[in-house]
C-alpha cells in the first residue's frame, strides 16, 4: 500500500507557467517585476502599510527586530511553543528572548504568563500561531499598550487563518509570514514582512537588499546610478521565481486552505472518541490554517513507539513544535510546564491538501490500534 505523506506542497501546471514566464523575462533574481507585484498583493489581501517579500520568515522576524529597534541586553517575550525561530531572531540582535508559557487547550501563548514577564528591559512580544491557529491578540495588544511595547505575530504557519474575522499575519504592527513547502500556500521557500508602517516596510526592505534597495529599480535609470553603503545589510531578497509560485498560490489558497479544512473536519469525527488522544481545539473566535494537524496523546502512551508503528505502516509523522526554553542553544533557566508538556505528549500526522478522505480514513485505521498497542498496561484500555 503507498505511504501517506505528512506534507505534500500543492504546486502543479499553474505554478509552473508562473515561473516559464519569468524565465522568458530575464529576470529571476529578487526585487523584480514579480517580487514587487506579489508584494502589492499582499498589501491588498492584509490591508497593510507595506509588505515586503523576503527570502523565508525567519529573514522577516530578524528584520522585525531591527527595525523595531532592539538593542542588545533588551528584552523580548516570545511564546514558548514554537519552532525556535522567534527566539533565535531575537538573540540575532543580541536581545535576549525571554520565553513564555501557553495555553494547554491551544498551544498559542498564555496573556497571563506574558503579564508576569514583563520588566524594566522588556521592549516587545512575538506572539506564536502555533501551527496555523492565532493567538490571543486583544488580550496580548492591550498589554503592550499598557506598558509601551511592540507586538510582533509570527504568522509562519497561518497564512488564511482568522482571529475575530481579521487575516492572520494582519494582527499586530509587524506580521512575519513564512511560503515554505509545509504551509498552507507555498514557494518552497520564502517569506514576508507585513507592517502597518510603511517606514518600517521600507527601512525592512533595504536592509533585505545589502542596505542599498532594487538593483532591478536602480537598472531602469538612465545613466550610471552608483549606490552607497550606509549601513550594514542582508541578502534577504525572495526571488522573482519564488514571488510567481506565490502569486498563484496566494490566488489558489481558498480552495487548499477547504481541503485542509475537510481533512481536519474528518479526523476530529473519526477521533471523537478517542480515549488516548485529544484533538486539536479550535476557540470560536477564530480559525485555524492547519499547517500541521496535530493531537494530543496521553500520558500513558509512548510516542515513539506509536510513531515507530505507524511510519512502519507508511504513514507519515512528527513530534509537532518545539519548547523552545529546553533548546540547548538558548541557555535557558526558565520553566514553562505546559510548553514542555506538549512537547513531549503531542504528535503530528499528515495533513496537506491533497489527502483523500480514503486516506484520512486509513490514517486512523492504522493510528488507533498502534495507540493500545504503545499504551501503559497500568490503564484499561478495553480490546484493541
Amino acid at each position: 500500500m503507498d505511504a501517506i505523506s505528512m506534507v505534500h506542497a500543492s504546486l502543479g501546471e499553474q505554478e509552473l507557467a508562473a515561473v516559464a514566464e519569468v524565465f522568458a523575462s530575464g529576470w529571476p533574481a529578487g526585487q523584480g517585476p514579480r517580487g514587487k507585484a506579489l508584494e502589492s498583493m499582499l498589501t491588498e489581501r492584509y490591508g497593510a502599510g507595506d509588505a515586503v517579500a523576503v527570502s523565508n520568515c525567519g529573514a522577516a522576524l530578524h528584520l522585525a527586530m531591527l527595525t523595531l529597534g532592539v538593542k542588545p541586553g533588551d528584552e523580548v517575550i516570545v511564546a514558548d511553543y514554537s519552532f525556535p525561530a522567534p527566539g533565535q531572531a531575537v538573540r540575532y540582535v543580541e536581545g535576549v528572548p525571554v520565553f513564555a508559557d501557553v495555553r494547554a487547550d491551544t498551544g498559542t501563548v498564555d496573556p497571563q504568563a506574558v503579564a508576569d514577564l514583563i520588566g524594566p528591559r522588556t521592549v516587545g512580544i512575538i506572539a506564536v500561531d502555533t501551527v496555523g491557529l492565532p493567538a490571543d491578540y486583544t488580550e496580548l495588544q492591550a498589554l503592550a499598550d499598557r506598558h509601551g511595547l511592540f507586538v510582533v505575530e509570527d504568522a509562519a504557519c497561518a497564512v488564511g487563518a482568522t482571529y475575530q474575522g481579521r487575516e492572520a499575519g494582519s494582527l499586530a504592527e509587524v506580521g512575519c509570514l513564512s511560503f515554505h513547502g509545509r504551509k498552507g500556500a507555498s514557494s518552497g521557500e520564502g517569506g514576508a514582512l507585513i507592517a502597518t508602517d510603511p517606514a518600517i516596510a521600507h527601512h525592512a526592505r533595504l536592509l533585505a537588499s545589502f542596505g542599498i534597495g532594487s538593483i532591478f529599480d536602480m537598472a531602469q535609470v538612465v545613466g550610471l546610478p552608483i549606490s552607497e553603503f550606509t549601513e550594514v545589510g542582508y541578502n534577504y531578497k525572495l526571488s522573482d521565481i519564488a514571488a510567481a509560485i506565490m502569486q498563484v498560490q496566494l490566488g489558489r489558497i481558498d480552495q487548499l486552505l477547504e481541503r485542509r479544512r475537510a481533512v481536519a473536519a474528518r479526523y476530529a469525527e473519526l477521533l471523537a472518541d478517542e480515549e488516548l488522544l485529544t484533538v486539536p481545539h479550535v476557540p470560536e473566535d477564530r480559525t485555524h490554517a492547519w499547517q500541521t494537524y496535530m493531537v494530543t496523546l496521553d500520558p500513558s502512551v509512548d510516542r515513539e513507539g506509536l510513531a515507530t508503528k505507524l511510519r512502519a505502516q507508511g504513514i507519515g509523522c512528527a513530534h509537532g513544535t518545539w519548547a523552545s526554553h529546553v533548546q540547548p542553544v538558548f541557555e535557558s533557566k526558565q520553566v514553562c510546564p505546559v510548553s514542555a508538556d506538549l512537547f513531549q505528549r503531542n504528535l503530528a500526522i499528515p495533513m496537506h491538501a491533497e489527502l483523500s478522505m480514503d486516506q484520512v480514513e486509513r490514517v486512523v485505521d492504522v493510528l488507533r490500534p498502534a495507540l493500545r498497542t504503545n499504551a501503559s498496561s497500568t490503564r484499561s484500555l478495553g480490546p484493541a
